[in-house]
């Protein structure tokens, strides 16, 4: 661990890059600058999806509301689920995949950085793409999921559907490129010394998610091509009339749909599997078996599918099938509960606003876990279906599951990102009032489903017993709301304002604590050799730990083993003085990524019926992609 030691880590609160100003942004590929571009577009559009959930909710606050028209409630809902999942809860993984991955694995950039900026532009754009329609009432407006045949020509024409249609396509052009890049750092760029299961458990949760996006986003961009060209060119592979099959769809988008919501989830578990050891001050309780169940997690989430499918008469042995397959992806996902528990269990434990998140994500998500096995079973999954019992299931999943553990990153990580700390009486405030919003939202709507009331209504009658539980939810709507002021408001003041933090402000035992706060540029001045899981335990106090397996450790060692300083020198250098080369930036990435789009607009102005623009719009669009791209691949890259 002495090339550990010798690294600068001296506390700073300057910039990770000497370059300030808008081109910088645009040109970098600084996998750290990359990863705070999608943490502040995802935080953007996170308040988009809230502002979105907030119309739906007052809408349905009181029967017979008429705040909005069922067309635009069609486009809002539609919207929010979109930008919820797409815009928002992937790309929060994704900043946390750029930022942190290389600095767990002792690397100094990803494998690709301009690959990388390119995922992030492609990202950005594709996110305008599907977004700005909204403000011309034409915006997507048959589901987030796209259920053919209401996506289809017959009964979803206009444009709005096609901007779902091509906005997913561009959008999953970002996810594969992205997974395609951390498949390859993991794999190639691991530290000496860095084996698989020594690799932090954000690391080995973020490693799962990659294989899971390379195989599931090319199901839906098969289904999303086989929508285009029956919405675009008259073919009918969703139209019965005509020999086609709805139920293609539906088998194709849940190929891909269940295995997205482990893609949402699994990072925020690995996060959480850096929080909780630290605040417990003690090693993962089972860290094999927690990264076996991550895998098993992601070899089950692809045999499931079918689960979102039992009112469509599939017939007793394959409801049989997808039922037990169900019922067994639960298993490695209690175990992860269990292990989260058996971590805490005998540490010494702190509760900063983080550890509070971390401990949030466990109860609520198990809330969320037990509803899901309710639906394994079709008989009860038959009654549940199509009701708001679902909409609480997946909104505790999705938010009291990957929000939180996000949440808990954010605060964790803030002052390795910022160098400074977020205020931990605001983070309080967010914290309670986010915990109390999120049950007092999700949690009547079990018995509101349980009642009948249906998803996907915009309005509803008085007198059925739902009144109450809608007024609540909406309540609790509100008070995410302030939360998220309050959060929004206590990240950005204490980006300059808040206290000064080391290097290591939490006692945390990864290599991405071993180097200033924010990371210099080339984050590790000598590439560390890694001896262990817990390097940074290691180093504090080597005799205490050497005799330690990292299994169930004493917590009072490792809380004196934070005690220990950690040698700091005393100036910050330049890669140019430490002789390290760096990748030049370069605007490529982004202008190839702004031909893409714009040759995939093309389309809808063809559907608009002007072919020789559609025509002038997409040529010029793969003119600009293919001659950008040859200016990338030509140029050098340090």
């Amino acid at each position: 661990m002495a090339s550990l030691a010798a690294s600068p880590t001296h506390a700073s609160a300057a910039s990770t890059s000497e370059q300030t100003g808008l081109w910088s942004w645009l040109t970098t590929v600084d996998h750290k600058r990359i990863g705070m571009l999608y943490l502040y577009t995802a935080l953007f559009y996170l308040l988009v999806g809230g502002l979105e959930a907030l119309v739906l909710r007052t809408q349905l606050a009181k029967p017979n509301m008429g705040l909005i028209s069922a067309e635009t409630y069609n486009q809002v809902f539609t919207m929010h689920g979109t930008t919820m999942i797409f815009l928002v809860v992937m790309p929060l993984s994704a900043a946390f995949f750029n930022y942190l991955i290389p600095l767990q694995i002792g690397a100094r950039d990803v494998a690709f950085p301009r690959l990388n900026a390119f995922s992030y532009w492609v990202y950005a754009l594709g996110g305008l793409f599907i977004t700005l329609p909204i403000f011309f009432g034409v915006a997507p407006n048959g589901g987030w999921f796209g259920y053919a045949p209401l996506s289809g020509p017959t009964y979803g024409g206009g444009f709005n559907m096609d901007f779902w249609v091509l906005g997913l396509q561009i959008l999953g052009i970002s996810s594969l490129a992205a997974a395609f890049n951390f498949i390859t750092t993991i794999i190639n760029l691991r530290a000496p010394g860095m084996t698989l299961m020594r690799m932090p458990m954000f690391t080995w949760m973020s490693f799962v998610v990659q294989f899971m996006v390379v195989l599931a986003f090319p199901v839906v961009t098969a289904a999303l091509f086989f929508l285009q060209f029956d919405r675009f060119f008259g073919t009918h592979f969703y139209e019965v009339a005509a020999g086609g099959d709805p139920l293609l769809w539906q088998h194709l988008f849940w190929v891909f749909g269940h295995p997205e919501v482990y893609i949402l989830i699994l990072p925020a578990f690995g996060l959480v599997s850096e929080v909780l050891p630290t605040h417990s001050r003690k090693p993962l309780f089972g860290y094999n078996v927690m990264a076996y169940s991550g895998i098993m997690i992601g070899f089950l989430g692809f045999g499931v599918w079918a689960h979102h499918m039992f009112a469509v008469g599939m017939g007793p042995v394959a409801d049989s099938i997808f039922s037990v397959a169900t019922m067994l992806i639960g298993i490695p996902t209690g175990v992860k509960i269990f292990n989260w528990i058996a971590t805490m269990y005998g540490g010494s434990l702190r509760f900063p606003v983080s550890m509070k998140f971390a401990i949030g994500l466990v109860a609520m998500f198990t809330i969320g876990g037990i509803s899901g096995v309710m639906h394994a079973s079709p008989p009860s999954d038959l009654q549940q279906t199509d009701t708001y019992f679902v909409v609480a299931h997946f909104h505790y999943v999705l938010y009291g599951g990957a929000m939180l553990g996000i949440f808990a990153g954010l605060y964790h990580y803030f002052p390795k990102i910022t160098g400074r700390f977020m205020s931990e009486r605001l983070g309080e405030w967010h914290f309670w009032l986010n915990f109390i919003g999120l049950n007092l939202t999700f949690f009547p709507m079990h018995f509101s489903g349980m009642l009948g009331m249906p998803r996907r209504i915009y309005t509803y009658d008085a007198g059925q017993g739902w009144d109450l539980f809608n007024l609540m939810s909406t309540s609790g709507t509100y008070m995410l709301l302030i939360a998220g002021l309050i959060f929004a408001y206590n990240f950005f003041t204490s980006r300059r304002n808040g206290a000064l933090a080391s290097n290591d402000p939490w006692g945390a035992p990864t290599l991405e604590w071993s180097i200033p706060s924010p990371p210099p540029e080339y984050n590790f001045a000598q590439i560390p050799e890694v001896t262990s899981r817990y390097p940074m335990w290691d180093l504090k106090a080597p005799d205490r730990m050497a005799g330690i397996k990292h299994t169930h450790a004493d917590a009072a060692v490792i809380a004196e083993a934070h005690a220990v300083p950690v040698h700091e020198e005393t100036e910050r250098r330049t890669a140019q003085e430490l002789g390290i080369p760096m990748p030049f930036p370069t605007i490529k990435p982004f202008m190839v990524a702004l031909g893409i789009v714009i040759l995939f607009s093309g389309l809808i102005v063809m559907h608009a019926g002007n072919f020789p623009l559609a025509m002038a719009t997409m040529l010029g669009g793969a003119a600009f992609m293919v001659g950008s791209l040859y200016a990338w691949l030509t140029s050098p890259l340090e």
